[in-house]
């Protein structure tokens, strides 16, 4: 036994017991086993939100480019696509309680669209087999609605001028980019989840929840 780095007393008393106590360094080798070096209940409260949005910018950057496949399925969140969801709701709302002059019911149609949506395309790819959770589904298809956001943006700027048809036609060309741009995205992320024949029974609802998602985009944002 090293003393240097262990301290034992022991006192034995008369009944045969034995009381000791023994003050062991802590292992050096505890990030060495895959664990934290720190302890994130004791972390700041400021450094947790900023590590967590972070992780979610990458995230956004990996839908952007999609190249790495399983980026969004290694450490899955659903910050990102509730973000999304919420801003994408607000700016329809808007939209349509101008002609309205109540947007509630667009707010939470957009809501049930979305998350229910997610839930339908994710739950049909589990039964055709997929190899990938169900919430690692719903964060792959809530980020990739990132392109059809940008195109939402693109589409409330472009009505800001005196609209013509060669402005709504550029309205529909920006919304059908968002659109083929998340639905590819998703597949990257999602494609090697299936059997290589059924990936076309997975990739058609996933195209048609996407499709539904541009077209309120286009809808909604007419004057």
């Amino acid at each position: 036994m090293n003393m240097d780095t262990t301290k034992l007393e022991m006192f034995e008393d008369v009944g045969g017991y034995v009381e000791g106590e023994m003050n062991v360094p802590k292992s050096q080798n505890t990030t060495q086993l895959g664990q934290p070096d720190f302890n994130t209940l004791d972390e700041p409260i400021r450094d947790t939100i900023m590590r967590d949005l972070k992780a979610v910018g990458v995230k956004f950057i990996y839908v952007l480019f999609p190249k790495e496949k399983k980026a969004l399925l290694k450490e899955w969140d659903l910050w990102g696509p509730l973000v999304l969801c919420t801003f994408m709701a607000m700016i329809l709302q808007g939209s349509a309680a101008e002609n309205l002059k109540d947007g509630g019911p667009e707010f939470s149609e957009f809501f049930v669209i979305v998350w229910i949506g997610s839930m339908v395309v994710t739950l049909n790819s589990k039964l055709l087999g997929g190899n990938i959770s169900f919430f690692q589904s719903v964060c792959v298809l809530g980020y990739c609605l990132l392109p059809t956001t940008v195109a939402l943006i693109i589409c409330r700027i472009i009505l800001l001028v005196e609209q013509t048809n060669l402005l709504f036609f550029l309205r529909l060309t920006v919304s059908m980019t968002g659109f083929l741009w998340a639905t590819y995205a998703s597949m990257i992320f999602l494609g090697d989840s299936q059997k290589p024949n059924r990936k076309l029974l997975a990739v058609y609802p996933i195209g048609l929840f996407y499709f539904i998602i541009s077209w309120l985009v286009i809808s909604h944002t007419n004057t």
